[in-house]
Parts: structure tokens; sequence; C-alpha cells
């Protein structure tokens, strides 16, 4: 029986450290697990964030083995190549499918009734990848998907607007990558229609404003790594909000990476879909105008290439 006040981080690189740190100070948890194929990276990882907890809610902390995931409830895994200057989600597909393959059995061995969250890229190769595993129903595995592309874009949008960008209600789907889509025949602004509100703050050219905005959300991560070789807070932000989701069962619509049929099937992306406790509960529709519905097979299309290169 897993321990629902138990999460576990597989890799300890930026992403996995960040998380843990993220993860400590929401209070979700009270037991913090952290593997790494380092050891001593993981102990020094946990040691440094443990110091900080008389400032923060109890927690205990501390690095495990694969025998240590055996209680957890939700399981990040993290760990994988990073991506480096120049170089696609997509073109670090080889070297993290082949971590992958030893992985995610070395996890299910000891635990396969945890949520199993991945936040290694490309995502929705590797969440197609641990689901075929088949050690997990599918609604328990899933990836991060674009829920940080989302919070950019919303981010983006808000500044754009000059509005809170908690207020902004769009989403982006498909992959987390450079085929991804803006939903912008859905977004809206608390009800408002977007074009609506941009014209009632004064801007009317909508191709422009818009082709330019999903262009600076697409290259964000280009951009931060081009910068300081690593993006890592933000995704650490995503992987808390998609714990709380899960641990307080808060049904919340977020645009996570699952397994996809129908239409789409044989692939994993991102859609919108309600996520509690057991997972992802169900897909949302999102309504998409012609162009945009032809975008989202062609980036279907894309992952699946991918995964036959495999």
């Amino acid at each position: 029986m897993v321990n629902e006040r138990k999460a576990a981080i597989v890799g300890c690189g930026f992403v996995g450290a960040a998380s843990a740190f993220a993860l400590m100070q929401s209070g979700l948890f009270s037991e913090l697990v952290l593997l790494d194929a380092s050891r001593e990276k993981a102990e020094g990882e946990a040691l440094d964030i443990a110091h900080g907890m008389p400032f923060a809610k109890p927690m205990e902390i501390y690095a495990g083995d694969y025998p240590d995931l055996a209680d957890a409830s939700v399981i990040i895994v993290t760990a994988g190549a990073g991506q480096k200057p120049g170089e696609t989600r997509l073109d670090l597909v080889k070297k993290n499918a082949a971590i992958f393959r030893t992985l995610i059995p070395g996890i299910a061995r000891y635990n396969t009734e945890a949520i199993l969250l991945i936040v290694a890229n490309p995502v929705d190769i590797l969440t197609h990848l641990a689901a075929g595993v088949g050690a997990y129903p599918e609604e328990r595995v899933f990836g991060t998907g674009t829920v940080l592309d989302t919070a950019r874009l919303k981010y983006l949008l808000g500044r754009h607007l000059s509005v809170d960008p908690r207020t902004v209600h769009a989403f982006i789907v498909g992959e987390h990558g450079d085929s991804e889509i803006v939903a912008w025949s859905s977004a809206n602004v608390s009800g408002v229609p977007l074009h609506d509100f941009c014209e009632m703050r004064g801007y009317y050219e909508h191709g422009r404003a818009m082709r330019e905005i999903a262009e600076q959300v697409k290259h964000s991560a280009y951009e931060i790594i081009e910068k300081k070789h690593a993006t890592y807070y933000g995704i650490a932000m995503s992987v808390r909000r998609i714990c709380e989701a899960v641990v307080r069962d808060e049904k919340s619509i977020l645009p996570v990476s699952a397994v996809r049929h129908g239409e789409f099937e044989g692939v994993s992306f991102s859609l919108p879909a309600i996520i509690g406790r057991s997972g992802v509960e169900r897909e949302i529709p999102l309504r998409l105008d012609g162009q945009e519905r032809e975008a989202l097979l062609r980036s279907a299309d894309t992952l699946r290439g991918a995964l036959r290169s495999l």
C-alpha cells in the first residue's frame, strides 16, 4: 500500500533538485526520497535541502535506492541526458530512450501502485515508452507535457495585455516541442474571447501578435538554455502544480502528456485532462478550428516518426 504523503524523485540533476526544493516548500509531502545514478549526488541534494527544514514544514528527505520507492504515492522521473544548446528535444530520443528501457522496469519491480510522472525530455516519447512497459494502468502514467508551455503562454499574454496571467485561459497542445500548437480558437480572458479582450486593450493586429507570442513560447527553452545552459525553475514549479492536483484530488484541468487513442492512436502528447488522485481521470474535449486540428494531426505524426526511429 502506498503512503499518500510520500514522493520520490528519480534523477537529481538540475530539474530533479529544483523539483525536490519546490516540493519541500509546498508542504504536500512528509517524506521525499531522492535517487540518482550517483548516490553521492542524491545525498548532497538531500542534505542541502534538509538543512533548510527549520524554515519549512516537517519533511523527511533522504537519498535512497529502488527498494525505497516501494510505498511512494508519486514517483517523479527526471533522469536522463539534458538538452544542450542547439539541440531539440527530439534529438534526445535515443539517449534517453536507452536509459528508460532499464529505468522504468527497475522502478516497476518495487512499485506499480504509484502515479508515475515523467518529466525527462523528450517527455512525450518517454511517457509513451514508460506506459508501454505495461506495469501501470494508463491513467497513472503521464508526463508534464505542455503544462510549462501553457504557463509560458499565459505569462506572455498577461504581459501583452497588462492583466493577471492567472485570468488567462488558454492551452498549448500536442508535442512538448517544435510542433506544439496554441489553441487560439478557445482562448479567453475570464470568459471574454481573446480577440475581444485584445481590442479592449487597444490591440487589433491579432494575426501578427498571435504568431509572435506563439514563437516566443516555442523558443523560450532554447533562449534560456543558450543563456544559462539549462531550464529548471519553471518545470520544477510545473511538477509542484501537478503534484498538488494529485495529492489534493483537485480535479484540476491541466495539459499533461498521456497515451492517446482514436484519431491519435499510437502516440502520447498533451491535451487538457482532469487530474486527481487516480491520475488522468478523463480527457477534456477542446474546441479547435480546422487549421489547429490539422496542426495537431501533424504533431502526432512528428511523434510517431520519432517513435519509429527507435
